[in-house]
């Protein structure tokens, strides 16, 4: 399984237009072939980032059915389509990732995502991404699964729980910046993110043997978006 991950700087007055084009058009007519399908779309919600921006995932059977679909949008079928879409947006980030060890998601059936837009309820998801210090990036993969991973579910025994780590990944090699750590977080209780942003961190979070404090020795830089996933999105 290989994921592509995209940051479309999407031309304001047409978001709408944007988001019509990938729902209706380049959703079914990448399911042409068996080996790609489009997973997530995702609104950065308003407030928590620059304006008009939209994250997109895209599942791969594997790194041959990446290198079909780049011959398909520059030679092929999507050319026509991609260029479209490129007529709708200032730029395009992309990078390619892969399940950690421990991500809870090592593989998605390509059979079992749907090809066809279908409304559903919104969700949130909180996606961060890390930067481990130079050298220690594998040390950070092993370490956050043995800790991090398991501390957090352990914190909400008898709390309601805030988010539920659905995936984790790592930037494949020579598609982007190589010490990269994504998490792919959903949010299942939205108003609890109203503590996060009002509330100092408990003292008690920052002690050694807890993840807030250890990790810093691994690494003290991250980013985290909130995305609201589309009402049509496959998977939500």
């Amino acid at each position: 399984m290989l994921l592509l991950r995209e940051e479309h700087e999407v031309i304001g007055l047409r978001e709408d237009d944007f988001e019509e084009v990938v729902r209706d058009e380049w959703m079914p007519a990448l399911a042409n072939c068996d080996d790609a399908r489009f997973l997530y779309y995702g609104h950065l919600a308003h407030g928590s980032g620059l304006a008009y921006r939209v994250i997109t995932y895209t599942l791969f059977r594997d790194g041959a059915a990446w290198g079909h679909l780049v011959d398909r949008v520059h030679f092929g079928d999507l050319k026509n389509l991609a260029e479209k879409l490129d007529s709708l947006r200032y730029d395009v980030h992309s990078k390619q990732l892969l399940p950690l060890p421990w991500s809870k998601v090592q593989q998605i059936e390509i059979e079992e995502v749907p090809t066809e837009p279908a409304e559903h309820e919104l969700s949130v998801f909180m996606e961060d991404t890390i930067w481990p210090f130079d050298g220690k990036l594998e040390e950070y993969i092993r370490r956050a699964g043995e800790q991090y991973a398991t501390e957090y579910n352990k914190n909400f025994t008898e709390t309601p729980q805030l988010l539920n780590i659905e995936a984790s990944y790592r930037t494949a090699y020579g598609s982007h910046q190589r010490r990269e750590i994504v998490l792919w977080q959903k949010v299942l209780r939205p108003e609890g993110l109203l503590h996060l942003i009002t509330a100092e961190m408990p003292k008690e979070f920052k002690q050694p043997g807890r993840w807030m404090l250890d990790a810093l020795s691994l690494r003290d830089q991250w980013q985290s978006r909130l995305l609201r996933t589309a009402s049509w999105s496959p998977r939500y």
